[in-house]
């Protein structure tokens, strides 16, 4: 009733708005039939008195001759209607005929006198991921940047925007403070002690096996460490303690084993060396280690594998269900490990990293500076990407001079040139000069050199590798063959394992794993082994569609997942086991699991702590598969949808009633809630549930479009209704992330030509990214005042 009333009040508002509509400058019959339709179905509510007021959206001063003129009001425009949100219902929409031919007009009237957008390229400072990563490729060295560097700024998105990451003195000390240490372990010639505190998560389970320590254990944790230099270390293991610092643990008789690369070095007896400890740990003796990177393992002998007795069964989060509550069985957890070391130290000899470097050694005090200047001409190359040039090699060896006389070998020299290289804004900064010869505002195609280095950071988040350079400084890499050959190796290169977790992470915001924490006493079963179980399911489920060359389409409605037995048992699949993933066919006890929909990941974290959120969940929705961000809620809304004190149980869709009874609320709510309310049937840590609060959950509601949703499965159905629109989110955000900056609407022509290419190739992945990486925005720059562009 109130639908009808409310569409009845827009028909008699139109007709009085009727003689204030505007003229269109063209007298084509065509624009004259969407001058109809608009009158008809949009202007009512498009008007300063209209209910869509807030969009600032007037139809009535919108002249259709003339679309081209206002290309962002345009795109807004189409970026709508291909969501299907406009007309919304209830109200009436034109037929599909004619609602498809005029979106294709407006995509016409603007791509046909567009020009390619080249904005000013900015000057992208390397995020923390790149920094770790071209510290790898450069030094064979694992570095965690989050230890010498502050966080990455984010925006559109993702945190390698060049106008995000700016610089200040702090910064800079920063890099200068971290280009010394990393020297020095490079060069292995850290011999002083040093202290390194590994902390395991409090909601991590250590009752079974952990992934990548040696099997007939369980527990504990394993560390990637790289040692500083050749010498004797002490580990120190404190158990998991509770109040008053005592080490929880009700189960005796317990070993744990410390192994350096899988071979044990030392065992602890538990309940003497640590356990009895009141928090202090056990340290074990010094114990010889050679500098390099190594994997500790700090784990317990698993004894039995009989399955829990206690008289009430632990919680998976083995944390939830100590010991000291009556009737529970509470192996002993470690908490914290420490190392300490060198002792007795001396500098390295043999490590990857100083195999790395030493391309060359000198046999005498004669061969020195030849060979210095042969390591650094390779260094120089790959930080800098591009040929090393005489006077970069000048300015770097006056540095490896005076590391020589101060330190007094040649190995200190190699040191100071190291650290001259990684304080270098040709390696912090990914600039691209521009070439003298262009003329202010003329576009040009980059070199191969620069073309090396967006690829790499597109897809490796790191410096090029030799191949790559190789081909660039021969002006090979351009050529359309050599760049797909190079892209599918790239891709099946480990290092592409960085694009699927950044790229992932920050497009459906798995990162946000990290910080979600559902209120325990609601969900006791919650811990940080389900957590990496979520991302490890996102990430597999990407690759296999890179790897497979599937349709993006396909991550829609995909019939299969990727599940360890953690996660299928929060699943509810059968006859899964053990730590390793594998992939398993979704049956239709499972079909709420199919795509994107179905993943735990995502629907935890679009919920709150204690409860579901249709409004998140809607709202991302939109975001994440149509491309449309909804209004912020207008200042003052009340949003606290917690039970009154005394009310009776309510479901949330009860609860959330005002969103469609107050018409401030109504006008966006009643786009995005039907769709998040479809998905109640997943709770907040994404769980299968029919009930909330005892009462019976009620999925169903009216998409945008007015498509009639019963749940997940018609969301699904929904979906593949604008597999094309999907299709374009996609590779707007492939070229957000791959060029380091926001897709505007100047880029839209240019991104419905990818589109239109990949169409015909059913959206396969592949032709996503050569579509981004052949395109104009990837391959050409624009000459622009300022040489070092904007940002």
């Amino acid at each position: 009733m109130k639908s009808k009333i409310l569409i009845l009040i827009v028909f008699l508002t139109s007709i009085f708005v009727q003689a204030a509509f505007a003229q269109d400058s063209s007298a084509d019959p065509e624009v004259a039939k969407y001058r109809a339709m608009l009158n008809q179905y949009c202007v009512a509510c498009h008007t300063p008195e209209g209910i869509a007021d807030r969009t600032g959206l007037y139809f009535r001063e919108v002249d259709l001759g003339k679309m081209a003129e206002h290309p962002e009001r345009t795109e807004t425009i189409i970026r709508k209607l291909r969501a299907g949100l406009m007309p919304p219902y209830p109200f009436p929409r034109p037929d599909e005929e004619l609602y498809e031919n005029f979106i294709a007009w407006m995509e016409g009237e603007i791509d046909t006198t567009a020009e390619t957008y080249l904005p000013a390229p900015g000057l992208h400072r390397l995020n923390r991921t790149e920094y770790t990563n071209a510290i790898r490729d450069l030094l064979s060295l694992n570095i965690d940047a989050s230890t010498f560097l502050p966080p990455d700024d984010s925006s559109h998105g993702f945190d390698n925007m060049a106008g995000t990451l700016t610089s200040s003195p702090a910064l800079m000390e920063a890099y200068l403070s971290a280009a010394g240490k990393i020297s020095r372990l490079a060069i292995g010639t850290e011999t002083a002690p040093t202290l390194a505190v590994f902390d395991v998560p409090v909601d991590t389970s250590q009752n079974s096996h952990i992934q990548g320590l040696p099997f007939g254990t369980r527990g504990g944790m394993l560390i990637e460490h790289e040692f500083p230099a050749d010498g004797e270390y002490v580990f120190t293991v404190k158990g998991m303690t509770g109040y008053f610092t005592r080490v929880l643990g009700n189960v005796k008789g317990e070993q744990l084993e410390v192994t350096i690369d899988g071979e044990r070095v030392y065992l602890y007896d538990w309940d003497n060396e640590i356990g009895n400890k009141e928090g202090n740990g056990g340290r074990t003796p010094a114990i010889p280690i050679k500098a390099g990177f190594h994997r500790v393992g700090v784990t317990f002998i698993a004894t039995s594998d009989l399955p829990d007795t206690g008289l009430n069964k632990s919680f998976q989060r083995t944390m939830n269900s100590p010991g000291a509550i009556s009737g529970y069985t509470f192996y002993p957890h470690v908490g914290q490990v420490f190392i300490e070391g060198p002792y007795n130290g001396s500098a390295a000899k043999d490590t990857r990293s100083r195999n790395k470097i030493f391309e060359c050694y000198p046999a005498n005090a004669d061969q020195e500076a030849g060979c210095a200047r042969q390591i650094i001409d390779t260094l120089v190359t790959k930080a800098y990407r591009r040929n090393a040039e005489d006077d970069d090699i000048k300015a770097v060896m006056a540095f490896y001079q005076a590391g020589r006389e101060e330190g007094g070998t040649f190995d200190y020299g190699v040191e100071a040139a190291i650290q001259r290289i990684l304080v270098d804004p040709e390696f912090i900064y990914r600039s691209e000069l521009e070439p003298a010869q262009v003329a202010e505002g003329e576009s040009y195609r980059i070199g191969d050199l620069e073309l090396a280095s967006r690829l790499s950071f597109f897809i490796w988040s790191s410096i090029p590798d030799e191949e790559l350079l190789s081909l660039a400084s021969e002006n090979r890499l351009s050529d359309p063959q050599v760049m797909r050959d190079q892209v599918q190796r790239m891709f099946a290169d480990p290092r592409s394992e960085a694009f699927i977790k950044n790229f992932t992470g920050q497009w459906l915001n798995v990162r946000g794993m990290a910080a979600s924490e559902p209120v325990v006493e609601l969900f006791p079963d919650f811990d940080s082994t389900l957590r990496d179980a979520f991302r490890q399911e996102i990430e597999l489920f990407f690759t296999s569609i890179i790897e497979q060359d599937r349709s993006v389409v396909d991550m829609l409605d995909a019939d299969f997942t990727f599940v360890n037995e953690r996660l299928a048992k929060h699943y509810g699949i059968p006859d899964v086991y053990g730590e390793q993933f594998r992939m398993v066919e979704l049956d239709d006890d499972l079909d709420m699991r199919r795509g994107l929909l179905g993943k735990g990941a995502l629907l935890t974290i679009t919920s709150e702590a204690a409860r579901t959120s249709p409004v998140k969940r809607g709202k991302w929705f939109l975001e994440t598969f149509f491309g449309v961000s909804p209004p912020d809620p207008p200042p003052g809304v009340e949003t606290d949808l917690t039970p009154k004190p005394g009310e009776a149980p309510k479901t949330l869709r009860q609860r959330m009633e005002a969103h469609r009874t107050n018409p401030t609320c109504a006008s966006c709510h009643t786009i995005f809630e039907p769709l998040g309310l479809a998905l109640e049937n997943f709770d907040p840590v994404g769980k299968w549930r029919l009930l909330d609060s005892g009462n019976e959950i009620d999925p169903t509601g009216f998409a945008p479009d007015g498509t009639y949703l019963e749940g997940v499965e018609s969301l699904r159905d929904l979906l593949s209704n604008y597999s094309g629109q999907f299709a374009t989110v996609v590779t707007e955000k492939l070229l957000t992330y791959a060029l380091g900056r926001g897709v505007e609407f100047e880029d839209m022509p240019m991104l419905r030509q990818i589109i239109e290419q990949a169409e015909r190739d059913e959206y396969r992945f592949s032709s996503l990214v050569m579509g981004v990486i052949q395109s104009p925005a990837f391959t050409m720059n624009m000459k622009h005042d300022l040489a070092m562009g904007e940002g």
